[in-house]
């Protein structure tokens, strides 16, 4: 079993298998999307694969679109060259079910692959070409939040974005200039619209889409780079629109595990490539069954009929309100406070961390008790409902190869939204009281434990990456595992980080929790085992 377009000209061996075919003429639709395309998606990792190719291809299967998707990779042109064009575009898709079943499923909805490299000519003037066709009714984007971003970590701007500034749309280095440069082309071919919509998990994903665009034509057309109608078509949403999402679908690294189940198929090529980038990358993608993705219905060029693939289309207000349900409270939260003790505590899977009566209780208190008072109901997906299948089905899962160290990566920049957002709307609450929160200071506490990078045993570890790991960890220097620390000696040595607004979205000194942090961390730092013996004592 080959995976090409070759290879899938034999079905019944396919099929006797138990892989689910594309159930369309494969080159028609090339044919078709290539001539008048409608979606091209930039970004070409395995969420991609996983959600927005698999929801084209339901579209396909069942007549209601004629056209496929395109996919471009801005970043990492070798997942295309190595990957993607080897393979015809073609990827096998692995649910992973609660019950232990899985769903293979090929995965053709690709109708061409792009790189989105402006020193290639020849690739460069194709996505021109794809961005002046009027055919074109939207770009999708999953390059990650600092995608979006024209600054460093330190809030200096980027070099490949100050070059840019200067140089213009000809040949940008930067990811976002280069899909402004584009949106140029549109423009010069008659401003046709567009929706440019992130579908990246982040809040107000589409806001900071527009801003990192807006930065670019404002700039262009101030250094007389770019016509001048160029920064009006960018703020006229009747042209361009920005639409928010919310995304929320768990797709892990491709497994082992299932990857050996594709070779006792008889499927061959599935060699993942690590490419010079190191970004991993194989011919299928392994994720969950359950998905969402809301977005706000902006579109002015008319979009596909998505909403029959399971999609949610709705306004502004109603995404936002989804996502501050996900991200502040329902399901991000959890997998935090999982991740942190998870690393402490020794655990290598996530799920199994829900088969821990402290850990499960854990993120049941924290999203039932603690959370869920202040979530909003935002009409389309009850927080409730979305919490039980998060805690009952999605993170047990034992068939998701998802890490707490995976999890674990970028704490410092989580914490404000994931925890800070559920405390400033307790001290706004007149019914609500701020002292009461038990244990999302506790999740805190665990943190400041695990920046000691020790666990629970006494054994060193690698914290995961965090830009501000080296800005944090200094404030657990001073402490040793095993030796007594007074509240005073551990509220003067942690103040600083205490009171950073930034980390935890409040002070915490001033929201009146600091103390309470201080009171856990100290069980936990005195002693092997004390991790654990914390965490149980609180949880009760």
């Amino acid at each position: 079993m080959e995976l090409t377009n070759k290879g899938l000209e034999n079905k019944k061996v396919w099929l006797d298998a138990g892989y689910t075919l594309p159930a369309f003429d494969q080159e028609e639709m090339e044919r078709k999307t290539k001539a008048n395309p409608v979606w091209i998606h930039f970004g070409a990792g395995n969420i991609f694969r996983a959600f927005q190719a698999a929801a084209a291809q339901k579209l396909l299967n069942e007549g209601i679109s004629e056209t496929g998707i395109i996919v471009a990779e801005g970043f990492d042109y070798e997942i295309v060259e190595k990957m993607y064009r080897p393979h015809d575009n073609l990827s096998v898709l692995v649910t992973l079910k609660a019950d232990g079943s899985i769903e293979k499923t090929v995965i053709s909805s690709i109708a061409e692959s792009c790189v989105l490299d402006s020193a290639n000519d020849q690739e460069f003037n194709r996505m021109k070409e794809i961005f002046e066709n009027p055919s074109l009714q939207m770009a999708t984007f999953t390059i990650t939040e600092k995608g979006y971003s024209l600054v460093n970590g330190k809030g200096e701007e980027l070099p490949s974005v100050t070059a840019d500034f200067v140089a213009g749309p000809a040949k940008p280095e930067s990811y976002i200039g280069k899909v402004v440069a584009l949106l140029y082309a549109r423009f010069k071919a008659g401003a046709k619209p567009i929706a440019m919509v992130s579908t990246d998990n982040c809040s107000k994903n589409g806001e900071k889409l527009y801003a990192a665009v807006h930065a670019f034509a404002e700039k262009w057309v101030a250094n007389g780079l770019a016509d001048a109608g160029f920064l009006g078509y960018v703020e006229d949403p009747s042209k361009v629109s920005f639409p928010w999402s919310m995304i929320d679908k768990i797709t892990p690294r491709p497994d082992a595990s299932v990857e050996e189940i594709l070779r006792k198929d008889g499927l061959a090529g599935l060699d993942p490539v690590i490419t010079s980038k190191n970004t991993y990358v194989a011919p299928f993608v392994n994720a969950e069954e359950s998905e969402y993705l809301v977005i706000e219905d902006q579109f002015p060029n008319g979009r596909p009929a998505l909403e029959k693939a399971g999609m949610i289309f709705t306004d502004r207000d109603t995404v936002n309100k989804v996502e501050r349900m996900k991200v502040c409270t329902c399901l991000n939260p959890l997998h935090t406070a999982l991740a942190v003790y998870g690393c402490l505590l020794g655990f290598t899977r996530i799920s199994d961390e829900m088969k821990d009566p402290d850990l499960k209780k854990l993120v049941e208190i924290i999203g039932y008790k603690e959370g869920l008072p202040v979530v909003t109901d935002p009409g389309v997906i009850n927080p409730r409902e979305f919490i039980d299948t998060v805690v009952k089905v999605r993170i047990p899962n034992p068939f998701m190869p998802d890490t707490p160290q995976r999890i674990a990566t970028d704490t410092s920049q989580k914490l404000p939204i994931r925890f800070g957002e559920t405390i400033k709307a307790y001290m706004a609450s007149e019914h609500l009281d701020v002292h009461s929160l038990q244990l999302i200071p506790l999740v805190f506490a665990g943190w400041i434990r695990y920046l000691m990078a020790t666990d629970d045993d006494g054994k060193t570890f690698e914290p995961s990456s965090d830009p501000l790991l080296s800005t944090v960890q200094p404030f657990v220097s001073s402490f040793k595992l095993g030796e007594a620390v007074s509240a005073d000696q551990a509220m003067t040595a942690l103040r600083g980080l205490l009171e950073n607004e930034t980390i935890f979205g409040v002070n915490l000194v001033e929201a009146g929790l600091a103390d309470k942090v201080i009171f856990y961390f100290i069980q936990m730092v005195s002693g092997t085992g004390k991790v654990r013996e914390t965490l149980h004592t609180y949880v009760k």
